[in-house]
């Protein structure tokens, strides 16, 4: 009886290591597994550069204007302590040094006192104006003057343009009047109010010009300036004679008179 030869159940294999012995199968390709851990790569979109808004635009524009306008005033500022440090600039100062009325007549249109009325009326002054500084002269344009009492204009007159050097004095004799100025009742009433008090009539008398100044080469812009002096007690002249008013309690001050279209300060 023949015996028959059954095929094992174990798979072959490929082949045979030297030596005799079995070479191990070979290992199974592995493969590429998802990893959770690495970042899923997402395409991004072109990003456009934002323009710059209107608002951003005018903040920048205004932040240069006003840096601008802090390095002009300060160059403003240096230039004018400059000129002070070198210059010394004062403004002029006026006195009164004679005050004469000359002529006073005040009438009534009736014969009731605090009537309408009118006035005429003439003085004549004698100024003192002096230019303090030492390297600056004062130009001065006509003046115009006037004479009041409680806000009653007396008489009006002008003076002639001048230029007063360094460290000048200058003698002013302005001659003012009115001839029949017409007056109202409450002004009537007033003037003869105080012509009946011993210390004599309040008077204020004022001077409007422009002036200008000249430092070495430099000439500015005409300003216009004020000259007001008050504590002035005038009497009424008997006859051909003149009164001569007391003037040792009058003071004289300079004011800038700045014009801003139709107001001036």
């Amino acid at each position: 009886m023949t015996d028959r030869v059954y095929p094992s159940s174990k798979p072959t294999t490929t082949g045979a290591a030297p030596g005799g012995t079995t070479a191990p199968a070979a290992a199974p390709a592995k493969s590429h597994l998802y990893n959770p851990t690495r970042p899923t790569y997402r395409p991004q979109a072109h990003r456009r550069r934002p323009r710059r808004s209107c608002r951003s635009i005018c903040c920048c524009c205004f932040f240069w204007f006003l840096l601008v306008l802090l390095l002009l005033i300060l160059l403003a500022a240096t230039a004018g302590a400059a000129l002070w440090v070198f210059y010394r600039p004062h403004s002029p100062t006026f006195s009164v040094s004679t005050f004469k009325t000359t002529q006073f007549n005040l009438s009534a249109s009736s014969a009731d006192a605090s009537s309408s009325g009118h006035l005429s009326a003439a003085f004549n002054l004698t100024i003192a104006a002096r230019n303090p500084n030492k390297k600056i002269t004062i130009f001065y344009d006509p003046f115009t003057v006037s004479i009041s009492s409680n806000d009653v204009i007396l008489a009006n007159g002008s003076y002639p343009a001048l230029a007063s050097s360094p460290k000048d004095f200058t003698v002013l004799k302005p001659t003012l009047s009115s001839h029949s100025r017409d007056l109202d009742a409450d002004s009537v009433t007033s003037l003869r109010s105080d012509l009946k008090k011993k210390s004599g009539l309040p008077l204020e008398f004022q001077m409007d010009t422009k002036v200008r100044i000249k430092m070495g080469g430099f000439k500015s812009s005409k300003v216009g300036i004020r000259v007001t002096c008050d504590g002035i007690q005038a009497a009424v002249p008997k006859g051909k004679s003149p009164s001569v008013a007391s003037t040792s309690d009058s003071k004289c001050e300079v004011d800038l008179r700045i014009k801003i279209w139709k107001w001036t300060f």
